[in-house]
């Protein structure tokens, strides 16, 4: 959420956003709706005066006929303060629902474009391997190692389940248990985070009402969250912290599910496009200072390529486009592993900074060293997102014989180095 004098000064700027997101929003209605209700909050407050008036007239009134003709005056303005505060309650309605649909300003670095295929390679790591034998894919190493059933996943699961099984299931123990490490080495507070959480937090970090089809709901209003940034965000909120407190880091873990409804006839295969996943999610809230939160974003993007270093995983990292930002998000960089089987990188991090977009939502301020309160500002990235990274990691280390090798910073984590072809269990 903007800041409503913000919005108020800068339409052109606002305008200039929507337009850059390919945001569905109409900024002159918007102003509109905003001065009748700016006019409804005058006239109320005018009306309330009057009759705070009238009723000290009442208690002075000389004689019963003066005092009943202001009882009269006062019913006609009570029944006009009603009609004002009804005609009120609507348009501020509709107020509270435009202002959760108004996108954040990017920033100038941002590059414009229409969609992914605009984003803009930033940076590349590792040395994409040359093989001397023919690539197997994720899902066939998966199925000739038993470190996935899909069958008996969509047995259970429906449309993108699995079962993680065997080396697979322990493979993804050990990467989390590295990446929270590597986040703990840097003043991360490790957290189990709840995955179901109210209509409040998922509307407080600008999942809905935007994306509302793309989380699940229950049926007694709750919703499961699609990335533990919702509960770990909203963990401070309606709180006022101490500016020497900040930054405050979170590595925060969870189980987290997505509907894909966007993704109708994409990656139908795999593990790499899932309704359930577990993942740990950098979340930072520091000072309401650009340059913080600047030098923050690339922070928390270095801490995910340290980690993708440690697993030898070649990827690049790509600028997003104005287009391909979420409604909250000031800047954007998405982390992508390669893929030998589809000669390609895909994605496996995002990385966003938001400024107070969902601070104001959720209600998260900070005491100044002057007494002054403001509102924090917002970061998160991804730490590790599993299976997906399986579909890299398998991928990049396969063996002639079949075998996947192990990247070294997992081996303390395991009680083996080599995933060794095997029968498959029944």
């Amino acid at each position: 959420m903007i800041d409503i004098k913000f919005i108020r000064e800068n339409p052109d700027k606002i305008k200039e956003a929507v337009r850059k997101k390919m945001v569905d929003f109409d900024v002159d209605y918007f102003l509109q709706i905003d001065q009748k209700r700016k006019k409804l909050i005058q006239d109320i407050e005018e009306l309330n005066k009057i009759k705070n008036q009238a009723s000290k007239e009442i208690q002075n009134a000389k004689d019963a006929e003066q005092r009943k003709t202001i009882i009269a005056q006062m019913q006609e303005l009570d029944r006009n303060s009603d009609n004002e505060e009804g005609e009120y309650k609507k348009i501020d309605e509709e107020f509270q629902k435009l202002m959760l649909l108004i996108p954040n300003i990017p920033d100038e670095s941002v590059p414009e474009g229409k969609s992914d295929a605009d984003n803009i390679e930033t940076k590349k790591w590792g040395k994409i391997r040359k093989f001397d034998f023919t690539v197997k894919d994720h899902v066939q190493l998966a199925k000739d190692l038993d470190l996935v059933d899909f069958e008996r996943g969509t047995k259970v699961s429906g449309f993108r389940g699995y079962f993680l099984k065997n080396e697979g299931f322990l493979l993804c123990m050990a990467i989390w248990n590295y990446a929270l490490e590597v986040l703990m080495k840097k003043g991360f507070v490790p957290m189990g985070a709840p995955s179901l959480v109210n209509e409040k937090a998922m509307t407080g970090t600008g999942y809905l009402p935007q994306a509302k089809d793309e989380v699940y709901a229950t049926t007694d209003g709750m919703y499961l969250a699609g990335t533990s940034e919702v509960s770990v965000m909203s963990y401070h909120s309606n709180e006022i912290l101490s500016e020497k407190d900040l930054p405050i880091k979170f590595a925060g873990f969870s189980p987290c599910f997505r509907t894909e409804i966007g993704s109708y006839g994409k990656d139908t295969q795999g593990i790499f496009r899932v309704h359930e996943f577990m993942k740990i999610e950098q979340v930072v809230l520091c000072k309401n200072d650009k340059q913080e939160s600047i030098k923050l974003h690339e922070e928390i993007t270095k801490n995910a390529e340290q980690i993708l270093q440690g697993l030898e995983l070649p990827y690049h990292v790509v600028t997003n486009c104005t287009g391909d930002l979420g409604l909250g998000q000031v800047k954007k960089y998405d982390i992508e592993c390669w893929v030998p089987s589809q000669n390609k990188y895909r994605e496996t991090h995002s990385s966003s900074y938001f400024f107070d977009f969902q601070t104001r939502r959720l209600n998260i301020k900070y005491r100044t060293k002057e007494n002054e309160l403001k509102f924090a500002y917002s970061l998160n990235n991804t730490g590790i997102a599993t299976p997906r990274v399986l579909m890299a990691l398998l991928e990049n280390n396969q063996q002639a014989d079949g075998s996947i090798k192990i990247p070294k910073a997992l081996h303390k984590y395991l009680g083996f180095k080599v995933i060794k072809p095997k029968r498959k269990a029944n």
